[in-house]
């Protein structure tokens, strides 16, 4: 039987591919009938998640994933610039078997990228980070990428242009490079201004379009101006 920390982890997950997108309502009992568990258990389950910041209770609605706020988006960065340059300065020289696991997955990146396969491209642009800290070998860090990569994913799909993901490709070969040199000192400079970077694509203006309630509220819109639509249907 699945347990309330598995449920967790699936939900982190389908956040981090993708699946699951900000403002998402997590109704409890479809979950438990697709878990195959009581609603008791996926209630433990969704108060874990509201605890590290992924889904939130809205009075007489129900669960939602949560939709970061602009300055949450900027304090997540934040965090990542102090952990993840401090992960690199703190990792010793890496093993080659753990460079051939970094190149591979930078040559994945550039594969979905070349592709225009956008879904998978994003993917795995936000789980080189995951990888990353995996490969150093410290599961305490990984568990802590793995939230922080999930609620950038988040951010990203309210506040961030999806449009300049070579050059997140092309950083993260030069990480890999610095890192293969054993210039680590290099691999924490470009760490940190690669998260800067990212950082600085954040754009407030875009969180109307990101927000599924205001994403519905667009669909449901009627096209044309008064005039027009008058006209058409008379």
């Amino acid at each position: 039987m699945l347990i309330k920390s598995t449920i967790a982890q699936q939900v982190v997950q389908s956040i981090l591919n993708r699946k699951l997108r900000p403002g998402e309502r997590l109704g409890e009992r479809v979950l438990a009938d697709l878990f195959g568990v009581s609603r008791t258990l996926i209630r433990e389950a969704l108060m874990e998640l509201q605890a590290r910041g992924f889904v939130e209770v809205r009075p007489r609605l129900g669960w939602y994933v949560v939709e970061p706020s602009f300055e949450e988006a900027r304090q997540t960065y934040a965090a990542r610039r102090v952990i993840e340059p401090g992960m690199l300065r703190d990792a010793g020289k890496p093993l080659q078997s753990v460079i051939r696991k970094l190149r591979a997955h930078v040559a994945e990146e550039r594969k979905h990228i070349a592709s225009a396969d956008a879904g998978a491209r994003s993917v795995l642009l936000a789980d080189f980070h995951v990888c990353l800290a995996e490969c150093l070998g410290n599961r305490f860090l990984t568990g802590v990428m793995i939230d922080l990569s999930a609620r950038t994913t988040l951010v990203s799909a309210l506040y961030q242009s999806q449009s300049a993901a070579q050059d997140s490709n092309d950083e993260h070969a030069q990480i890999v490079a610095a890192m293969a040199e054993g210039d680590l000192d290099k691999a924490e400079t470009l760490m940190r201004q690669h998260i800067d970077t990212l950082a600085a694509r954040l754009d407030e203006r875009l969180t109307r379009s990101g927000s599924a309630r205001d994403r519905l509220a667009e669909a449901l819109a009627p096209s044309g101006p008064p005039s027009a639509r008058g006209k058409a249907n008379p």
